[in-house]
């Protein structure tokens, strides 16, 4: 069940609806499962978080004092019919009749306030286009996270469908120990080649830190040998990891080691074993 949720979380629907890009049937399936497991509500939460927080660092918006502005002087122009300076013809003798002034001043009143208006409008044009590049761009990241997910699940069943169909590689499964009995791992081997290789995908081991890793080991006449260490990370990328060869292993192990790994086995930390 746990390894269910997990496959669910990383096939990218979470991420598809959040964007809105789902079907109602989708939608209803997301919501149901948010409801039945935490740790897909918290992941939901996750990228709801991180999509708003790069929105908002993303965002640009003229400011309330610059809106104001311009608002103020826009509507101050149109109501003031003194705004500009009146033109007064020069003065003439009494016979000759004096211009009229006020014509020219509504033109440049007008001619101001519709710049204005213009400004606004392309301001507005502007911010709207860029309101929705960002979402095209946001779109593009998830489908972006969406594909590796994807490519990372299609490499794994490639590495699988490759292990299995080589009759050459026997499958032991190793099982938890005191120290871990949760603990569960998949080791492939290879007589003719003495290949060795370890299920990551399907690995459950408890995460390590960074002063410990875990060292797999083959028992050969009844002593172990060194088959290398790794890492059990959330984030990692690895499916199917090669280790040391080995040539008439009886069983394996794991062992959680300093980092760098042991010249022996410290048995007290046996995370899982599994023998032939």
């Amino acid at each position: 069940m746990v390894e269910d949720v997990k496959a669910y979380i990383e096939s990218g629907i979470l991420e598809l609806y959040v964007l809105g890009e789902v079907t109602a049937q989708e939608k209803a399936g997301v919501e149901d499962m948010a409801l039945k497991h935490p740790a897909v509500k918290a992941e939901l939460n996750e990228i709801e978080r991180s999509l708003e927080l790069y929105a908002a660092a993303q965002s640009i918006e003229p400011s309330e004092a610059l809106r104001d502005r311009v608002l103020n002087s826009l509507l101050t122009n149109l109501a003031d019919d003194h705004t500009f300076p009146s033109r007064k013809a020069p003065e003439e003798p009494a016979k000759v009749a004096q211009l009229p002034a006020a014509k020219p001043n509504n033109f440049y009143k007008y001619a101001f306030a519709a710049c204005l208006a213009l400004l606004l409008v392309s301001v507005a044009a502007l911010i709207n286009i860029y309101s929705k590049l960002q979402v095209s761009n946001d779109k593009l990241l998830a489908m972006s996270a969406q594909n590796q997910r994807f490519s990372k699940t299609v490499s794994y069943q490639q590495d699988q469908l490759d292990m299995f169909r080589d009759t050459a590689y026997h499958m032991i499964r190793m099982k938890g120990q005191a120290k871990s009995p949760a603990s569960s791992m998949m080791v492939a081997w290879n007589p003719e080649a003495k290949k060795v290789m370890i299920d990551m995908a399907s690995a459950k081991l408890p995460v390590n830190d960074s002063t410990h890793q875990y060292q797999l080991w083959a028992i050969v006449a009844g002593k172990p040998v060194d088959l290398g260490v790794f890492d059990m990370k959330p984030d990692s990328a690895e499916a199917m990891k090669v280790m040391k060869s080995v040539d008439a292993p009886q069983a394996f192990a794991v062992t959680l080691e300093p980092h760098g790994g042991s010249v022996n086995p410290t048995l007290s930390n046996m995370m899982v074993l599994g023998q032939f």
